[in-house]
């Protein structure tokens, strides 16, 4: 007895099986998380060093490059950059992809402390962060008030909001962005110090003598103990007031008598607007593998009961939540699925004639589609855009074997058999055969499930998805489907009128199929010709293909990066942002805004979002939108503005889809005019919107020239000299205050209005050793330079990042591809290049799903030929594949889509589902030959006109399960549009390739012999 005999004799065991399958799945979907992508794990790990006042050049040397050297022995790290900037030093460890977060963090750290006794004594400590995924926040809040000013509400946030944030299950970090912390800023006046005989260090002693924190203690008896506390330390304005200086002629001179002193905001270097209202954000930062729809439900759900804590005046508000977005998508995909069902399930009873035939088929779809909820379940996976993408594609590939089975018992029954002894013999022909469909679909994506990088960690899901849900139509096929037709298919004498109808179009459609394959097979050498013309023709395509790692998604959001002169102030800053939002204010799609001038601690850079209503709410798509937004931003002529899209794919970096970055040993003046050549023939050739490089060799630097000699005779050190400047010049914090149980900084300062120019400084006096003060212009000559922007490095190396974005219908891999060729030549010698961010993605996976491609084909070789015990016969079943391809690439050749990590998978896809075809005439045909003695033509003739109906219907019922892909739209379809395309133009015509190609070569590579069948 056949395996396949045992369920068509126990209807219950074939019925139970598949309910078991059914309630499992169902119970798995419960379990299931939901997520926009599967999980990644992009980690860059952040440390941030302080060295207020310091040159680029001195935090360099002294700050970034001990910190490198030693972040760079730890493991796990792709690539490293560096910014040293006045003040500061950042070093971005970037992490491989997927590798442990705590394990990097730990092991950086570690790094970091074996340097902290070789950094200068006036820097502060690094600071250590990480940030884990994307590297937008999956939600932004605003708060604005037009009672409250900016430290006031930062110190409720704070307080009150920020904790109860960061308490959400599924948030790591609720992150404030533009905050103005509470600060005592002590604004010097250096004429009355100067007029009192005060100097800056005398105010820094001070402050660090009379406003100290102490831990006194406490009175202990035999059998009582009481805690003491002493106020030596200050927090009130106006205690910091009456703080004495000195004393000269019996008077005291209090700090209120050389400053104004007030609460203010630790920074007033950056400011953030929500539409063009000065506000605080908060960023809300989700955890690793926490679902992203469930944080924003909770955050959601959060934002009335704080509301309702609110003081007067205190509004809040959500201009931008990432899970929209992907709950549109999800919600897309849905019903992208739902209409997918549909049309199949009704080609499939045009294809039968029957709807009681129809069912038989029909039950496949949701045994399948549940059935694979419970292996996803037991791989770890959830349900995200790409899992629901390969239940939309397998929707046409579930029903292929029910679908075969089904046809297979209906021709039985045709030649007048019992329906039993129909089901039997129809169930036991096509074991094999579906057997090896079966494994052939899965084989084929085995290979992307063991890829490294991006792509393997996003389609791993896709791929074992959809081969879980073929892997479950196969048990479906050889169990539940055999019995069912025993119990529903009628013969021909039972058959409606439709049904015969149907019937007749087949067998009409079969007889002229036999025909022109009859003529066709008399010229196999032709055969052979249009093969090798079609497969010469790929490469062609191929190369000349636009490349990209994914489409852009309309995501309702434009961002921008607008850069300022080196020498702007916030205020500079602020002057332009008023005309960026009337800009905004002239598009009819603009809904919101905001703007975070000052970004990342830099006054030259500003940053901020142009947020749309949804798709479905306008005429225009984003893509549309994008170029005249670009434009009509170049007119704001104080500020370089790029705006580029959010990335569609998880990618580490800023966003901007190009990072191309110049690296070398030689200085940054050499390099920046080496950018500078770059990107002028780049623009010169219309393939880009914008380009700009991340380092300007324009940044003003005036020097003080220190007469040593004329220090050391009044008595004044370096030390003094450099204290007593950095006092009054400087943003550094001296020492912290308490207020209400939270502690900030004590920041003295020269007003802005007493150092406008050099001529200013000059007259700041400085304490001799005799106690007399002298005039700065005593001690030091000014001497003007020009020194970078700032001074950046890529893996330890000087490095210009030149970014920007591509001009309209130019794709990432046509604009690296220039910048490329160009660079060969512009370049001397000891000067490469390299990639961040998308850029980096784009060429580290480029090639990854091509080498996966051909690995796909070989491994489905040699599962074939381990099946059909022969070498030949999978060589002749796989002689469509590459015509399928080809087939596909033409459209994309045309440019209906890219090349894009989508249609990479989708060609991959496609050796499955042709092959499948070619499985079906060549088994048959070797079993007419080993049964009936047919000679290699007469077998193949008639394998291939049997066959061709339920090779016609699966055909069929593939491709208008694509349709709801090729007409989708909203959120995320121009993904679902690109694999659909890849699949029904090479599936359509590779099927036609299919029905004239495989059986020639059967005809050319066939053993002269019919194999006998195995035992």
């Amino acid at each position: 007895m056949k395996f396949t005999d045992l369920f068509v004799h126990r209807p219950v065991l074939a019925t139970v099986v598949s309910l078991l399958i059914f309630i499992l799945g169902l119970r798995a979907y419960i379990d299931l998380e939901v997520r926009q992508y599967p999980k990644t794990q992009n980690t860059v790990v952040t440390v941030t060093t302080a060295y207020p006042g310091a040159s680029s050049d001195l935090v360099k040397g002294f700050i970034t490059t001990p910190l490198q050297q030693a972040i760079a022995e730890a493991n796990g790290i792709d690539y490293l950059s560096a910014t040293s900037s006045a003040g500061a030093s950042l070093i971005e460890a970037h992490m491989r992809l997927n590798y442990d977060p705590n394990a990097a963090v730990a092991e950086i750290q570690a790094k970091v402390a074996s340097q902290l006794n070789v950094l200068p004594e006036a820097a502060q400590n690094p600071v250590i962060d990480s940030t884990t995924g994307d590297s937008t926040a999956l939600m932004y809040l605003a708060f604005y008030s037009e009672e409250m000013d900016l430290p006031q509400i930062t110190d409720y946030l704070l307080r009150v909001v920020q904790p109860q944030m960061q308490a959400l299950e599924g948030v790591a970090k609720a992150e404030l962005i533009g905050n103005k912390t509470y600060a005592m800023r002590i604004w010097l006046d250096p004429a009355r110090m100067a007029s009192l005989g005060v100097g800056g260090d005398d105010v820094s002693r001070v402050l660090e003598a009379n406003n100290y924190l102490a831990g006194v203690g406490r009175i202990k008896g035999d059998l009582v103990q009481v805690d003491l506390s002493a106020t030596t330390d200050v927090s009130g304005v106006e205690d910091f007031r009456r703080l004495v200086v000195r004393e000269q002629a019996g008077t005291l001179i209090r700090l209120g008598d050389i400053a104004e002193i007030e609460l203010g905001a630790a920074d007033y270097d950056s400011s953030t607007l929500y539409k063009g209202i000065p506000a605080i954000f908060i960023g809300v930062e989700q955890t690793p593998g926490a679902n992203p729809l469930d944080v924003a439900a909770r955050v959601h759900a959060l934002m009335p009961e704080l509301k309702a804590q609110f003081p007067e005046g205190l509004n809040a508000f959500i201009p931008y939540d990432a899970s929209e977005f992907i709950q549109d998508s999800i919600k897309e995909v849905f019903t992208t699925l739902g209409e997918a069902v549909l049309i199949v399930l009704f080609v499939i009873f045009l294809s039968l004639g029957s709807v009681r035939a129809a069912l038989v088929p029909s039950v496949a779809v949701p045994l399948s589609i549940v059935g694979a909820g419970f292996l996803m379940l037991l791989m770890g996976f959830s349900i995200n855009l790409l899992t629901l993408l390969a239940m939309v594609l397998a929707i046409g590939l579930v029903v292929d074997d029910a679908i075969v089975v089904v046809e297979n018992v209906h021709r039985h029954l045709e030649m007048g058999k019992p329906n039993l002894q129909a089901a039997i013999d129809a169930a036991r022909e096509l074991g094999l055969p579906i057997l090896a469909m079966t494994t052939t679909l899965i084989a084929v994506y085995a290979p992307i499930g063991f890829m490294g990088g991006l792509v393997g960690s996003l389609f791993t899901e896709f791929a074992f998805t959809l081969a879980g849900a073929v892997l479950v139509s196969g048990v479906v096929a050889l169990t539940l489907t055999p019995m069912l037709a025993s119990k529903v298919l009628s013969s021909g004498a039972k058959q409606g009128r439709f049904e015969h109808w149907v019937e007749r179009v087949f067998e009409g459609l079969a007889n002229g199929y036999r025909r022109l394959l009859h003529g066709w097979l008399g010229y196999p050498s032709v055969t052979l010709l249009v093969a090798v013309v079609i497969l010469g023709a790929i490469y062609g395509m191929y190369g000349m293909t636009k490349k990209e790692l994914a489409p852009t998604e309309d995501q309702s959001i434009l961002f921008f990066m607008a850069t300022a002169p080196q020498t702007a102030t916030i205020d500079y800053d602020l002057r332009y942002v008023e005309d960026i939002l009337p800009i905004f204010e002239s598009f009819p799609e603009y809904r919101e805004s905001f703007i975070l001038a000052g970004f990342g601690g830099d006054q030259s850079t500003t940053f901020g979002g142009f947020k749309m209503p949804p798709p479905s709410q306008r005429e225009r798509s984003q893509m549309q939108i994008q170029p005249q937004l670009q434009g009509a931003l170049s007119q704001v002529t104080g500020l370089q503005t790029v705006v580029f899209p959010r990335p569609s794919l998880p990618t580490p970096g800023r966003g901007i889809p190009i990072e191309f970055v110049i690296v070398s040993d030689r200085d940054y003046k050499e390099l920046n005019d080496l950018a500078d050549r770059l990107i002028g023939k780049a623009m010169g050739s219309g393939k880009f919107m914008f380009l700009q490089k991340d380092v300007k060799y324009e940044r003003p630097r005036t020097i003080l020239e220190v007469d040593r000699d004329l220090a050391g005779d009044l008595g004044i050190s370096m030390e003094e000299l450099g204290r007593s400047l950095s006092v009054m010049l400087n943003e550094d914090y001296v020492n912290w205050f308490s207020l209400e149980g939270r502690s900030y900084k004590v920041i003295p300062q020269v007003a802005n209005r007493f150092r406008n120019d050099r001529g200013e400084i000059a007259d700041f006096y400085l304490r001799t050793g005799a106690g007399d003060l002298v005039p700065l212009s005593a001690l030091v000559n000014f001497r003007e330079e020009v020194e970078p922007s700032k001074r950046t490095q890529f893996q330890q190396l000087n490095a210009v990042t030149v970014s920007g974005v591509m001009a309209q219908g130019l794709t990432l891999g046509d604009a690296l591809t220039y910048l490329e060729q160009e660079s060969a030549t512009l370049f001397p010698r000891g000067v490469r290049w390299d990639y961040m961010g998308e850029s980096r993605q784009f060429k580290s996976e480029g090639t990854a799903l091509e080498v996966t491609f051909f690995l796909s084909l070989i491994i489905i070789y040699l599962v074939l030929a381990a099946q059909f015990e022969s070498w030949r016969d999978p060589f002749v079943i796989l002689m469509s594949v590459p015509l399928s391809i080809a087939g596909a690439m033409a459209f994309l050749f045309l440019g209906f889509a890219s090349v894009n990590i989508y249609t990479q998978v989708g060609l991959i896809t496609l050796i499955g589902l042709v092959a499948k075809n070619g499985i079906l005439i060549v088994e048959f045909a070797n079993q007419l030959r080993e049964r009936e003695g047919l000679s290699k033509h007469e077998a193949v003739e008639r394998a291939s006109a049997i066959r061709l109906r339920p090779i016609l219907m699966t055909t069929v019922a593939m491709l208008v399960a694509m349709i709801p892909l090729l007409t989708a739209s909203g959120p995320g379809a121009v993904s679902r549009f690109d694999i659909g395309l890849v699949i029904v133009t090479g599936l359509g015509i590779g099927t036609l390739f299919t029905l004239f190609i495989v059986p020639a070569f059967y005809l050319l590579l066939s053993p002269a012999t019919a194999r006998k069948s195995l035992p």
